[in-house]
């Protein structure tokens, strides 16, 4: 009697130690459009490589000067998933981390490094097929902090037919004022690196076409509103943050175009410390959009 308890505790804890979750750091995927590897981390849920089903996604973006390690280290993506998806609070999922490259998540305005190509053309095909991912527009979502969180917004708006729903954390948008009077050098280490003609641009003269691109209010104010609704938005942003500015008038010009989403403003500045508990409020949110058919 003994022995079979025993025997079943044991069966019991080997199983459970084969099913839990998975996390992959930094791997490699060969890029035509770039010409290097782009590196990227996966989240799978527990029971991935024991069904042969197919599963949501989230595409989770780094911030500016981060990599695709930096969920992994410091936003605990694995122990923030794991225990929504034991709740059930969320759907099981795959979450998908690239490395940004401090690129904006845009193409270089002169042709020479296509990394918004890359991300939709070959990153996301790649890794939709290799963890079976479902390729329909409802089970795919995006989400983001600063650099990553204007990232996501402006691709799941813009490509909207692919994306369901976003999910933004301190998204790193700003007024044209506050573009136009940003210090030098700050602007140039920034959007220099999607648009080479803007560096010694100042005054007005920075509000080239690929600053307005970026900066999603000339696509909230001349896309068709019924192409935006279908994607289903939040966005938070932190009373002390620098950026506090651009997002509640982004929540402002989403509001006058009678566009839904949801925007929140919480204590807290521009740290992980903040990132951390919108994590789990922005997949909550996006699996929220998943389980509600379109």
């Amino acid at each position: 009697m003994k022995k079979t308890i025993l025997l079943l505790l044991f069966s019991f804890i080997l199983s459970a130690t084969f099913a839990q979750s998975k996390l992959l750091v930094s791997l490699p995927m060969k890029s035509k459009l770039l010409n290097i590897d782009v590196k990227y981390s996966v989240y799978l849920p527990q029971g991935f490589e024991d069904t042969e089903k197919e599963y949501p996604v989230v595409y989770l973006l780094n911030g500016y000067t981060g990599d695709e390690t930096d969920w992994v280290r410091i936003g605990h993506v694995k122990d923030i998933a794991d225990e929504l998806i034991r709740g059930n609070k969320i759907e099981p999922v795959v979450i998908v981390m690239p490395d940004g490259d401090d690129r904006l998540y845009m193409n270089k305005d002169d042709g020479t490094y296509p990394y918004e190509d890359m991300f939709i053309k070959e990153l996301m095909p790649f890794v939709e097929n290799k963890y079976r991912i479902k390729k329909q527009k409802q089970f795919r979502g995006i989400s983001g902090l600063s650099m990553g969180g204007a990232g996501s917004l402006r691709l799941s708006l813009k490509y909207h037919e692919l994306f369901g729903s976003c999910a933004a954390f301190s998204a790193g948008i700003g007024t044209e004022e506050e573009i136009i009077n940003e210090n030098q050098e700050s602007f140039e280490g920034y959007f220099g690196r999607i648009s080479p003609s803007l560096i010694g641009a100042k005054g007005k003269d920075r509000i080239n076409a690929t600053i307005k691109d970026y900066n999603l209010f000339d696509m909230i104010d001349t896309k068709d509103p019924r192409l935006l609704e279908s994607v289903d938005i939040y966005f938070d942003c932190g009373d002390d943050d620098f950026l506090a500015v651009g997002n509640a008038m982004l929540h402002i010009e989403l509001t006058k175009k009678r566009i839904p989403h949801e925007y929140r403003v919480r204590d807290g500045a521009h740290t992980w410390n903040f990132w951390v508990d919108s994590l789990p409020v922005g997949l909550v949110f996006i699996s929220n959009s998943m389980r509600t058919s379109k």
